[in-house]
């Protein structure tokens, strides 16, 4: 049994994205895609529930199809993913979800017994399926149907259903399992309702493109060299070297903004000791910077 510093390892992204009918879930996944494999989308497979939408993009290059048939129950959504890990995909799309958990909630419908003790029948097929999504290792984008939702509000003694948005289909909860969600709108614009990167939340609407997958790959794959990262702030002698690292390491500064506030309190703290005269009368310290 021993500690160790925490550190973010080489990271397989697990991404939603949420949308109506045409927002253009399909098309903004194969674009993240795109990005994700450095434009070789050979290495990309869809997994398609959607009565073949995933062929309507075969222009943009040569990504694997594998077709799904109804029931679509967790265990099918499992199976394919099996077979995509065993064709060494490095992205895989399910497009999409949805139709999982509809499949869910009918099956749920079908039971004899207490509706509510049926539950622990059904979660434990849910959470099998969306292990194997978390556990994959690929890359996983997953989409979602949207529709909208209400709630019950009390006016003059009656109950009124009013529209408070859009909520995916899906169960409640399934977009805290992944790293990014993407909400997309019909007009394609993209907006992050969650993020564990910092590379989207709170920016302002944008459209998916490839970039946008190459900068998460780039997010992924920085886990692999943060140790050396950190060995080379922590080996600078000047500032100016310093800045230069900042500069270079600047897709990771949140992750190594402590590491830089060290280094340069240590940096200044040894110039101190080299230069006496830095200190004025009064004990404090004299920076011309």
């Amino acid at each position: 049994m021993q500690l160790r510093q925490s550190e973010r390892k080489k990271a397989k992204i697990k991404l939603a994205l949420q949308g109506s009918a045409g927002s253009g879930k399909t098309y903004s996944s194969l674009m993240l895609a795109q990005g994700l494999t450095n434009k070789d989308l050979t290495k990309v497979a869809i997994i398609d529930t959607e009565n073949g939408s995933a062929d309507l993009y075969a222009h943009l290059g040569q990504y694997n199809v594998l077709t799904l048939e109804p029931p679509f129950t967790p265990e099918k959504y499992i199976k394919a993913i099996e077979v995509c890990l065993k064709a060494n995909m490095e992205v895989i799309i399910l497009d999409s979800i949805s139709h999982c958990w509809d499949y869910l909630i009918d099956y749920h419908s079908r039971l004899s017994g207490n509706s509510f003790t049926n539950w622990s029948k059904v979660m434990p097929m849910q959470k099998a399926f969306v292990d194997k999504i978390l556990q994959a290792d690929a890359h996983v984008i997953a989409t979602m149907r949207t529709k909208q939702d209400y709630v019950l509000n009390q006016k003059d003694g009656k109950f009124i259903p009013e529209k408070v948005g859009l909520k995916a289909v899906q169960k409640d909860g399934v977009d805290y399992e992944f790293t990014i969600v993407f909400d997309i709108d019909i007009k394609h614009f993209a907006s992050s309702s969650k993020d564990r990167t910092g590379l989207f939340m709170g920016k302002p609407e944008f459209t998916i493109n490839t970039a946008t997958g190459r900068k998460i790959l780039d997010w992924c794959n920085s886990g692999t060299n943060l140790q050396e990262a950190r060995e080379k702030i922590k080996a600078c002698n000047d500032l100016e070297e310093l800045r230069q690292l900042y500069t270079h390491y600047s897709n990771w500064r949140e992750l190594l903004e402590y590491d830089f506030k060290l280094q340069k309190d240590t940096i200044l703290a040894k110039q101190t000791l080299l230069n006496p005269q830095n200190f004025s009368t009064n004990g404090t310290t004299n920076h011309t910077t």
